[in-house]
């Protein structure tokens, strides 16, 4: 054997020692991505069976987190602004499983009794072709001018990605709930309002009519991590045998 196939034999088999700890790796990190998923949908689970609790203080709200807060169960007595609503574009529901098909979120402005404002997601409108003037007809109901027990889950906004469509202010309409961008654009905070940083998915109570739709939520996320790592974990495994085939034929030449 030359010196030349030495050295190629001895960097080939660096690279497969390299795939191999690289497959072995990404398996590991998806088994503890299972673990904190798990932890995650438990945390989310208890969060969403237990009573619904006051709607924290104002002063509590800038120590609010997604991590800790999402989806805690509130409730509240607040009333549904008359100024322009907000729709936001949805496809279906993760986690309403009453909610399926396109169609839109009815984003409401709520004010507390002493002016603040909380954005409520009052439920689905199901609007297939976006027509304003149903939107409308749904959220009207809404405004009685009367202040209502609400009962419903905290949320945070979302980001847009790279791929979502920009908000049509002039039909009111999102692609993202992003209820600090629609509290801007349609002057939700006017006069000096606090907007609170999160908003509301509305549980209850369900309008008359039932539309908007508000519901129940239930945790529905996804949970592929162990077939990932399987897959992973096997491929590593193949390269190792393709590895004892190649070695055990260099020698078999060799000798």
């Amino acid at each position: 054997m030359t010196a030349a196939t030495g050295r190629r034999q001895f960097g080939f088999g660096l690279f497969t020692l390299a795939m191999i700890a690289v497959f072995i790796g990404l398996g590991v990190w998806q088994l503890q991505r299972r673990v904190e998923k798990h932890a995650l949908i438990a945390a989310l689970t208890e969060r969403l069976a237990v009573e619904p609790a006051p709607l924290p203080p104002q002063s509590e709200w800038s120590k609010l987190t997604a991590q800790k807060d999402e989806f805690r169960r509130v409730h509240f007595r607040a009333t549904y602004g008359a100024g322009p609503d907000a729709m936001v574009y949805s496809s279906g529901s993760a986690i309403r499983d009453d909610v399926s098909g396109p169609g839109t979120w009815a984003f409401v402005p709520a004010h507390l009794s002493d002016g603040d404002i909380i954005v409520v997601n009052a439920g689905f409108v199901r609007n297939a072709m976006q027509d304003r003037a149903q939107q409308d007809r749904a959220v009207t109901r809404l405004v009685t001018g009367e202040a209502a027990n609400l009962v419903g889950y905290i949320r945070f906004p979302e980001s847009a990605g790279l791929l979502t469509p920009s908000p049509n202010v002039e039909k009111r309409l999102w692609f993202t709930r992003d209820h600090l961008a629609m509290a801007q654009a349609l002057g939700w905070g006017n006069g000096g309002k606090r907007i609170a940083p999160f908003y509301i998915d509305l549980e209850q109570p369900v309008p008359p009519s039932g539309i908007p739709k508000p519901g129940p939520l239930h945790v529905h996320l996804k949970d592929d991590h162990m077939q990932y790592a399987i897959t992973w974990f096997a491929l590593a495994g193949a390269v190792v045998i393709a590895f004892s085939v190649w070695w055990r034929g260099r020698r078999d030449r060799a000798g």
